[in-house]
C-alpha cells in the first residue's frame, strides 16, 4: 500500500445561479460524470455534499463558487479520467458557457492514504499556487511534485501543456 495518495480540488464560479436553467446540462451531467470518476483505475474518494454531488458543499462566501475535490492512487490515474475520459472532456470543453474566469482554480498536492481532506485544505493548496507557484505544497499537472517519500510524480502530460 501506497503512503500517499494524490488530492486535488478545483474550483468554478457560475455566471448565474446553479439552479439556472442555462446550467442544466452541467448540471444533468454531474452523477454520470462522477459515477466515471468513481470506476475509474485509481480513484479512492471525492466530495460529496447533500446530494450525489459537491454543489451544495460551501467553498466560499459566494454561493456561485463550487468546488470539486477528490483522491486518486497518483497523478496518471487522475490525468486518465480528467483529459481521457470522453464524457468529462465534453463537460470541460463547454465550461466557459457556465463559468466565469479564475486564474488558479485547481491545485493538487499529497495526503498521507486514508486522509480525506476538507474544503478549507483545498482552498490554502489554491491559495498557495496562486501565491508560490508551484511547490511541494500545491503543484498543477503542468509542474507535479514527487510525493514526500519520493515516489516519483507523472511526467508532465501533453494535455497540459
Amino acid at each position: 500500500m501506497a503512503a500517499y495518495e494524490l488530492a486535488q480540488i478545483n474550483i468554478a464560479r457560475f455566471r448565474l445561479p446553479a439552479d439556472h436553467v442555462a446550467n442544466r446540462d452541467f448540471m444533468d451531467a454531474l452523477d454520470a460524470v462522477n459515477a466515471i470518476a468513481e470506476a475509474s483505475d485509481g480513484f479512492v474518494w471525492r466530495l460529496v455534499g447533500e446530494g450525489n454531488d459537491a454543489t451544495d458543499v460551501a467553498v466560499t462566501d459566494d454561493p456561485h463558487v463550487i468546488a470539486n475535490m477528490s483522491v486518486w492512487r497518483d497523478v496518471d490515474a487522475l490525468a486518465a479520467f480528467v483529459y481521457r475520459a470522453p464524457e468529462h472532456l465534453a463537460i470541460m470543453r463547454r465550461r466557459k458557457e457556465w463559468f466565469d474566469h479564475i486564474d488558479v482554480f485547481q491545485a493538487l498536492w499529497w495526503v498521507p492514504a486514508g486522509h480525506r481532506p476538507t474544503v478549507a485544505e483545498g482552498m490554502a493548496r489554491i491559495d498557495s499556487l496562486a501565491a508560490n507557484g508551484p511547490t511541494p505544497t500545491a503543484f498543477s499537472f503542468k509542474q507535479p511534485f514527487a510525493a514526500p517519500d519520493g515516489t516519483p510524480a507523472a511526467a508532465v502530460h501533453d494535455e497540459c501543456a
